[in-house]
């Protein structure tokens, strides 16, 4: 940063300032002195020139209003920015809150305690108490509107500071024997702070500094120091919070008297004196330091003696109360920026977040790319690209450098472990430098590379030279044998870098002792060494790398001959000579691009461009010099932008033109061209020739044009100059000239006027304005006006089509008849029916057929994808989208149909995938709409067995033997479809039938599944009947259920049967059969001991009450056991043989039940297929 005093504002009658505050929100500065002496005054800047902008621009006091009500001398001042009030203090104890009320300031509240005196005041963040400190120890702390919350009396403490946490729940006194007292918001004691800077001080010390920034505007970094206290000996200490263990320790070395952060917490003034060396003479002087305590700048004021300093709320200025005057000074500060491609990269911090926002404005199309990093350090710009340099992490101590292109995308980065403190950027390296050592990065972007260049590129990779780092001790870096070995870099040097520059053929590193290095690139070499009297600050080499310009640390701008040869003292030749050029409060200077004597400078807030180091006269702008080029210096308000950071406005971009260039276009306009022409062969510049090239064609000088664009260099103009001097139609070369100026309307108008429509199109066409081509094609008739109709339409539906108006692009390629883009709007408008149009339309193999088809199986629409890959011939395409889209039936009968045979292959493949995965019910999903029935049906019983085995409810297990069983029965009617196609209706019914089972005999290798299909479901649809008729009452129909079940042991579990048998015989009273469905269970293998022992236990207590006799002897012996041949079919519906010759049979699952019984059904009680 830069700073230099401004402007001086006097008391009137020589009273002695005391304090002064400048407040933050509204710009009123507060200042108090002795004899009651208290003013409010405002400086407001009065321009209606918007290059006058910031500092820059003239400011006057619009308020200077004095308040009366103190005697004694104002000491403490203190603003409410909140609430807009105003609290002031005197030597006699008594308080005034003053308010604003149109436009002046009035009294509000008064207090006195009449014992002491109030030593400090402060607001807390949200402007809602206040709390004020008295000399004998008194705390009183009040609300905003002007109740006391609470007081105490700290006895035995001398108070002289206050302050306030931000989150207002803690308070921090400051006493006057240097200790630091920290209390809750109630006024509870909750520590002594211990203050580390003292360490080795004795004697006498006072606290009389205390800030604690809010955060307000976010922090420069993350967990950054921002509470600073001050001692009057000049120690001082940043903390990070109040219990923070390892602060920052500052000696200032000079006699404090205040500080204070500036608004965004990265600058904190410390206001004090000093004595001269050699002299017993007081100086004033204020210290900048950053909060990790780097010491900035220092600021010399004239006076006897300062007493108070304040902050604006921007940043720019500081208000210093000195003897009877105040001072300004204007502050330079040091953002991180760049530019870069028409883009300015600035970077700013949000309350909201720890990262810093990085914005890229492109300044020509006014867009703006926003871009989060952590931890920024620096921003460095060249050519068309920036460096980002931030910390890697805050656990590693290493460091990345990230290249960018002009929007912030990332192009290529680095991890070094030196600290990152000085940067600079060529076209082809990146160097960075800490206080030691310096590392050269040749960085690589994808671009279109010369052989030549390749040929480099490649030798520096494979010769690893992409990457070193040297000492800045070294010297034996001659021939440039550095290596990528950090350790060296971190040997200590008593001579530490300052500042560094580079172009492409040089590097200069600047050293504290006022010694400059110079170094060779690419291949880095100490090539030389100078020693000045001075320390640098900034170095500039212009761009034929002859002159350097030096900024050292006062300000002052000297300049340095790289290529004169000059005798020294001793006789010796010697390379390099200092030029006698001097100019003082010089904050920053930019070469010209393309001129080595050309440069601009801004001191103090004003520009001069000198040419040969003889300056033009001032422009007044606080702008920094983003470039100069073309003798046109484009410079950026960046204070004004960083107050609204998020919407940066063109204005802030400010282009300032030379005086040779202005010279050169009032003689064009006033004078002449020939005049002019004799004023550019004098001052030579490409830009001077290509804007008398520009005059002369305005006024068809085509041989002065032709000559000015040959001086320039500009290939182009003279082509276009031949071409006009062809042109035989003097109104033709103006509508030829208006074009080339950009005159588009006047050109066209030109060409209609002459009957040229052909002509005008053409320059529309080459202007893509094709909206104006259409109108202007409607408007007549020609040859060629279809194919150019046709062509216009499809630009247009383009031009939609890019902006994604997909309903508009439609309307123009329909009529374009661009089928291709036509297809994609269908596809983005999601209008399926016009793109199944199109597809019918297309004819057949059409080349967007496929694309077409694609676009189907994207969104699952199988059926018209297949229709589409069919027409141009893609069976193979076609199935595979019915597999990719699981239409497997699709698929297998595309397969048939075009005699494909890996389809079975690819069916079995997918399945056993989904096997492995243990997804069954899908493979057998799979299998079914691939109509292999029998396969499925396989899988299917094995889940049902599973279940079984699991114990799992009965109703789902009969519900997974009856879908295998249907399965089974789809095979079936499939093996007699197959036949009767094969028959082709040849022969009758049974014979297909008798065909169709011969066949399936013939295929199977396991006939149980087909033979007894239904088996699993029968048996637990029984069950369940046997439980639901003992449940309701019908005990002897469910024991004759449950004597059917006897048949089914090979898929029930046996104990579950004749648990079931016994249960229902003994409820029913048929205790024969009881009796031998227990001596069964008791046989049974599969019970253990003790459940055999409980069996014989329960048989017991029922027999011995019962005889084991069946009480319905005839009905039982009717029964038959076992599965004979002739056995009677079993009645699904109440489980009783039918011996009727008429019954009822289900038409799916062939079961049969009494005619009687199934008139009160509506659904197969076994199947659940409608009863027909």
């Amino acid at each position: 940063m830069f700073i230099y005093l401004s402007k001086k504002i006097a008391i009137p009658n020589n009273n002695q300032l005391r304090c002064v505050s400048w407040n933050k929100d509204q710009g009123f500065i507060a200042c108090g002195g002795e004899d009651g002496l208290l003013k409010v005054l405002k400086l407001e800047t009065q321009t209606d020139d918007t290059r006058l902008k910031g500092l820059a621009a003239p400011s006057n006091l619009s308020m200077n209003q004095t308040l009366e009500g103190h005697s004694g001398a104002v000491q403490v001042v203190t603003w409410n920015e909140q609430y807009q009030k105003l609290t002031t203090s005197d030597q006699n104890g008594l308080i005034i809150v003053w308010m604003l009320y149109k436009g002046s300031w009035y009294e509000e509240m008064i207090n006195n305690r009449n014992k002491s005196v109030v030593r400090s005041m402060s607001w807390n963040a949200d402007g809602q108490k206040i709390c004020i400190v008295y000399e004998d120890g008194a705390v009183i702390v009040g609300s905003v509107d002007g109740n006391r919350i609470w007081g105490k009396e700290l006895k035995g403490l001398q108070l002289t500071q206050v302050a306030w946490s931000p989150d207002s729940k803690i308070l921090i006194f400051g006493m006057a024997n240097g200790e630091i007292h920290i209390y809750d918001s109630q006024g509870n004691f909750i520590v002594k702070l211990v203050l580390q800077c003292l360490a080795n001080v004795t004697g006498a010390v006072s606290i009389v500094g205390i800030h604690w920034y809010s955060g307000t505007e976010g922090y420069v970094e993350p967990d950054c120091p921002c509470l600073a206290i001050c001692l009057d000996n000049g120690r001082c200490q940043i903390m990070r919070h109040e219990h923070d263990e390892n602060p920052v320790l500052i000696d200032t070395g000079i006699n404090v008297v205040g500080i204070q952060w500036n608004y965004c917490g990265s600058v904190l003034a410390i206001a004090g004196s000093q004595v001269s060396a050699g002299q017993d003479k007081q100086i004033n002087v204020v210290q900048f330091y950053t909060p990790f305590g780097e010491h900035l700048r220092t600021l010399k004021v004239s006076g006897k003696q300062m007493y108070a300093a304040s902050w604006e709320g921007g940043g720019l200025r500081i208000a210093l109360a000195v003897d009877s005057f105040i001072y300004f000074a204007n502050i330079r500060p040091d953002y991180k920026w760049g530019y870069c491609s028409n883009t300015v990269v600035y970077a700013y911090t949000r309350p909201d977040r720890l990262e810093y926002c990085v914005v890229f404005w492109d300044t020509k199309n006014n867009e703006k790319y926003v871009k989060y990093v952590r931890s920024l350090i620096s921003i460095t710009t060249c050519g068309d690209f920036c460096i980002l340099a931030t910390k890697a992490d805050e656990s590693s101590p290493q460091y990345v450098l990230v290249l960018c292109n002009s929007i912030g995308t990332p192009l290529d980065s680095k991890y070094i472990d030196i600290d990152p403190l000085f940067i600079t950027m060529t076209k082809t390296h990146v160097i960075v430098a800490s206080k030691e050592a310096f590392y050269t990065w040749q960085y690589r972007v994808a671009k279109k590379l010369t052989a030549m260049e390749i040929n480099q590129v490649a030798r520096t990779r494979k010769e690893g030279r992409e990457s070193r780092i040297y000492h800045v001790d070294d010297e034996s870096s001659v021939g440039g044998d550095g290596t990528l070995d950090f350790s060296k870099a971190f040997s200590t040097t008593k001579d530490a870098i300052c500042c560094i520059t580079a172009s492409d053929k040089i590097l200069i590193v600047g050293r504290e002792s006022g010694k400059i290095q110079k170094y060779s690139l690419p291949n880095v070499s100490l090539m030389q060494k100078y020693l000045f009297n001075y320390r640098s600050y900034q170095l500039s080499l212009n761009c034929n790398s002859s002159r350097l310009a030096i900024i050292d640390i006062a300000g002052v701008l000297t300049f340095f001959d790289l290529e004169t040869r000059i005798t020294d003292s001793t006789g010796q030749q010697v390379l390099g000579e200092q030029l006698k050029f001097e100019r003082k409060d010089v904050w920053d200077m930019k070469w010209a691009n393309d001129n080595p004597d050309l440069f601009a400078m801004m001191e103090k807030t004003r520009m001069y461009v000198f040419r040969n180091l003889d300056p033009e006269e001032p422009i007044q702008t606080s702008g920094y010099i983003c470039n100069f080029e073309n003798l046109e210096i484009k410079s950026v308000l960046l204070d004004e932008i960083l107050k609204e950071p998020s919407q940066p406005n063109k204005d802030y971009i400010i282009n300032f033109e030379i005086r040779s260039l202005r010279d050169s276009r009032s003689l064009i306009e006033t004078v002449g061209i020939e005049d002019a022409c004799m004023f550019i062969e004098e001052n030579p510049h490409p830009r001077l020739w290509r804007l008398l090239a520009e005059a002369a064609l305005q006024r068809l000088d085509l041989k002065t044009a032709e000559q000015a664009f040959v001086r320039c260099k500009d290939y182009q103009g003279i082509e276009f100059v031949k071409r006009l001097g062809n042109l035989q139609s003097e109104s033709m070369k103006q509508a030829e000239v208006a074009a080339y100026f950009g005159r588009f309307e006047e050109a066209e108008r030109m060409y209609l006027n002459m009957d040229r429509r052909d002509l005008a199109i053409d320059l529309r066409i080459k202007l893509g304005d094709w909206f104006r081509v259409l109108q202007l094609l409607k408007t007549g008739s020609g040859d060629a006006d279809d194919a150019l109709l046709e062509q216009a339409y499809n630009a247009i539906g383009d031009y939609f089509a890019d902006r994604q108006k997909w309903m508009n692009a439609v309307q123009y390629y329909v009529q374009g008849r661009n089928q291709e883009r036509l297809a994609e709007c269908y596809y983005m408008l999601e209008d399926y029916e016009g793109l199944e149009k199109l597809a019918n339309a297309l004819p057949e193999n059409n080349k967007l057929l496929p694309e077409i088809a694609h676009m189907f199986v994207t969104v699952g629409m199988c059926e018209q994808a297949v229709a589409a890959f069919l027409k141009c011939n893609q069976a193979k395409a076609a199935v595979e989208t019915c597999i990719h889209l699981n239409q497997w039936n699709k698929a297998v009968e595309l397969a048939k149909n075009h005699n494909m045979k890996e389809i079975g292959s690819l069916l079995a493949k997918y399945a056993s995938h989904l096997l492995e995965k243990n997804k069954i019910l899908e493979a057998i999903e799979l299998y079914r709409k691939a109509h292999h029935f029998l396969d499925a049906a396989k899988l299917m019983f094995k889940i049902a067995e599973g279940e079984v085995k699991k114990r799992t409810k009965p109703l789902r297990v009969k519900k997974l033997y009856v879908l295998a069983a249907l399965l089974v029965e789809d095979y079936h009617e499939q093996i007699k479809n197959t036949q009767r196609a094969k028959l082709k209706g040849r022969r009758s019914e049974a014979t297909t039938a008798l065909a169709g089972l011969l066949e399936e005999d013939a295929s199977l290798s396991d006939n149980r599944i087909i033979d007894n299909a239904w088996r699993g479901a029968e048996a637990y649809h029984f069950f369940l009947l046997a439980q639901r008729q003992l449940y309701e009452g019908y005990v002897d129909a469910a024991m004759k259920t449950a004597l059917h079940l006897r048949d089914y042991e090979d898929i029930i579990p046996s104990v579950e049967i004749y648990s079931l048998l016994a249960l229902s015989a003994c409820a029913n009273r048929a205790f024969g059969t009881c009796s031998k469905a227990f001596i069964k269970l008791e046989s049974l293998d599969m019970l253990t001991s003790e459940q055999r022992l409980q069996y014989e236990d329960l048989a017991l207590e029922i027999f011995i009450k019962h005889s084991p006799k069946d009480g319905k002897k005839s009905d039982l012996d009717s029964l038959p056991e076992g599965r004979g041949e002739g056995k009677l079919p079993t009645c699904v519906v109440t489980g009783r043989p039918i011996a009727d010759y008429q019954f009822w049979m289900c038409g799916v699952c062939k079961h049969c039940a009494h005619e009687q019984d199934i008139s009160n059904h509506n659904f197969c009680p076994l199947c659940h297929n409608p009863v027909g």
